[in-house]
C-alpha cells in the first residue's frame, strides 16, 4: 500500500510540533538549527515520505545522504534541471550530501539515445552532467559539492550490487513490478519488454548500495521510492542502517513538475477525476522541443517559445505560466515584474503568487504582460546556464549531443 504523505510538511513550526512527542529529543541539537535544517528540506516539495521521520533524524543529528538520479535520453530542460537543483541547493544549505547519479544503464534500458550504452555514457560524462553544473549555477547551489556517479561505475566489479537487486527483486511479486513499470513512462503491461521490468528493482537497488537515506526525484518517480520503503526492513544483503546500526527506511522526497508550455489534450477539461492524468500528460517534456525551455537556450528561443504558449485569458487551471511564476520565478527571484503602459495599468510587481493569480484571474493582468514578464525572468535565471556553454569545450559537448540526436 502506498504510504499517505505529510501534507503540512511545510508548515511545521514549534518545539512540539517539529520535533514531535519526544521529549528527549529536543535537546539534542538546537531548536532553530532543527527546524531551519527542516524547512530547508522540505521547503517547495510535493510530499515527503515521511516528514516525522525526518525530524527524528535531524534531531538525533544523523548525516543525511542525498541521491537524485537522470536518464541521460537528451537536452536538459528547467523541468528537470532548475527544479531538481533547487532542491539541491536546499540540501546542500543544510547540510546535506548530495549524490547525482548519471544514470546509463537505466538509459541503455528505456532505449534512450539509440540504445548504444557507450553513446549513453559518452553523454552522460560530458554533455549531461555540465548541463547539471549549470543548472546548479542558475539556482544558487555549488556544483563542486556535488558527487557525480556515473551508474556503469558504481556497477561495476561490485558483486554486493547485483546481490541487492537481487534481494530487493525476491520482496517484489511480478505484479508490483508491473504497477511500477510505469516509472518510464510506459503502461504497455503485461506486453512490457522484459528487460524493462528490471528498471524498478534497479531503483531501488541503487538507493541501498549507495546507503541514501534521503531519496529525492520528480513526483513522477515516487513509485520506486515507495517500493524501498516497503521492502527496507525485509533486505538481507545491504539494509539501510543509521548510524547506531538500527535498520531504517529511506526518507523520499518528491519536487513538482512543471508544466510543458502546450495545450491540455482536452480543452476546456470537464472531468475532474482526471485531473492527475492530464496534469502527468502535460509536464514539460524534451520529446516536444517547442513545448520546453532547455536550461541553454538563447533569449531569442525562450521568447518565441513563451510567446506561443497555451495562457487563456482569466484561467489559472493548467496554465504553464502560471505554474512557471508560482514554481520557479517567485521561489527564485522572489517577484515577478511587470512591464506595462500606463493605459493598461502600468508596471507592476508581485512579491506573492497569490496575488499575481488573483488579478490574473480577475483578467487585470493580460496574457501578453504576463508572457513577456515571464520571457524575461526566465531569460534571467538562465543566464548562468548560457555563460557555461559558452565555453568552447562545454559549448562543443552540447554539439556533438546535437549531432547524435539528429542520427
Amino acid at each position: 500500500m502506498a504510504e499517505r504523505s505529510n501534507a503540512t510538511v511545510c508548515k511545521t513550526v514549534g518545539r512540539k510540533a517539529f520535533l514531535g512527542s519526544n521529549p528527549s529529543l529536543w535537546t539534542k541539537m538546537d531548536k532553530k538549527t532543527l527546524e531551519e535544517k527542516f524547512n530547508l528540506i522540505t521547503q517547495n516539495l510535493e510530499e515527503c515520505l515521511v516528514a516525522e521521520e525526518l525530524r527524528e533524524m535531524l534531531a538525533a543529528n544523523e548525516p543525511l545522504k542525498h541521491y537524485i538520479g537522470f536518464e541521460i535520453s537528451g537536452k536538459l530542460h528547467i523541468g528537470s534541471g532548475l527544479m531538481s537543483a533547487m532542491k539541491i541547493r536546499d540540501f546542500q544549505k543544510a547540510g546535506v550530501n548530495c549524490t547525482i547519479l548519471l544514470a546509463d544503464w537505466h538509459t541503455w534500458l528505456n532505449d534512450k539515445l539509440g540504445g548504444d550504452l557507450q553513446v549513453v555514457k559518452k553523454v552522460a560524462v560530458n554533455y549531461f552532467k555540465e548541463a547539471l553544473k549549470a543548472s546548479l549555477l542558475c539556482v544558487g547551489g555549488d556544483p563542486e559539492k556535488v558527487n557525480f556517479v556515473l551508474g556503469s561505475e558504481l556497477y561495476h566489479n561490485n558483486d554486493t550490487y547485483w546481490q541487492t537487486l537481487v534481494d530487493v527483486s525476491k520482496n517484489l511479486t511480478l505484479a508490483r513490478v508491473l504497477k511500477s513499470s510505469t516509472i518510464m513512462g510506459r503502461k504497455e503491461g503485461e506486453n512490457q519488454i522484459f528487460a524493462r521490468l528490471i528498471y524498478p528493482p534497479m531503483q531501488v537497488a541503487d538507493i541501498f548500495i549507495q546507503g541514501i537515506n534521503l531519496c529525492h526525484a520528480g513526483l513522477d518517480q515516487r513509485k520506486a521510492h515507495v517500493i524501498a520503503r516497503e521492502v527496507a526492513n525485509s533486505l538481507k544483503i545491504k539494509p539501510l542502517v543509521n548510524k547506531s546500526g538500527r535498520v531504517i527506511k529511506p526518507i523520499a522526497v518528491h519536487h513538482h513538475l512543471i508544466l510543458g508550455l502546450g495545450k491540455p489534450p482536452v480543452w476546456p477539461i470537464k472531468d475532474k477525476t482526471k485531473v492527475r492524468e492530464i496534469w502527468s500528460e502535460m509536464k514539460m517534456s524534451k520529446s516536444n522541443p517547442k513545448s520546453c525551455v532547455f536550461v541553454h537556450d538563447e533569449p531569442a528561443e525562450i521568447d518565441s517559445k513563451i510567446n506561443l504558449a497555451f495562457c487563456p485569458e482569466g484561467e489559472i487551471e493548467f496554465n504553464p505560466i502560471l505554474d512557471w511564476v508560482k514554481h520557479l520565478i517567485i521561489p527564485l527571484k522572489g517577484k515577478l515584474e511587470i512591464e506595462r503602459a500606463e493605459k493598461y495599468g502600468g508596471d507592476i510587481s508581485y512579491n506573492s503568487y497569490s496575488s499575481l493569480e488573483k488579478d490574473f484571474q480577475e483578467k487585470k493582468l493580460h496574457p501578453l504582460d504576463l508572457k513577456k514578464a515571464v520571457s524575461k525572468a526566465i531569460v534571467e535565471i538562465l543566464a548562468p546556464a548560457r555563460n557555461h556553454f559558452s565555453r568552447p569545450e562545454i559549448k562543443k559537448m552540447l554539439t556533438d549531443l546535437e549531432e547524435i540526436l539528429k542520427a
